[in-house]
């Protein structure tokens, strides 16, 4: 019996690279987004005065 795929199995491993370099190249650039704003984003949701989305840089 041959194991189900996973959802976590690179279905194209050029895909896979590509998106790696990209990732790399945003980091390498700056562009990213903390984990304390995303975490202050995600609190304020359900609070009925949820805070705009992150941006890069925060």
């Amino acid at each position: 019996m041959k194991p189900e795929r996973s959802l976590f199995d690179a279905a194209d491993p050029n895909a896979e690279a590509e998106a790696d370099a990209r990732a790399d190249a945003d980091v390498e650039a700056g562009r990213l987004i903390s984990h304390d704003a995303v975490r202050r984003w995600l609190s304020s949701w359900g609070t009925g005065r949820p805070k705009p989305r992150p941006r890069v840089g925060e």
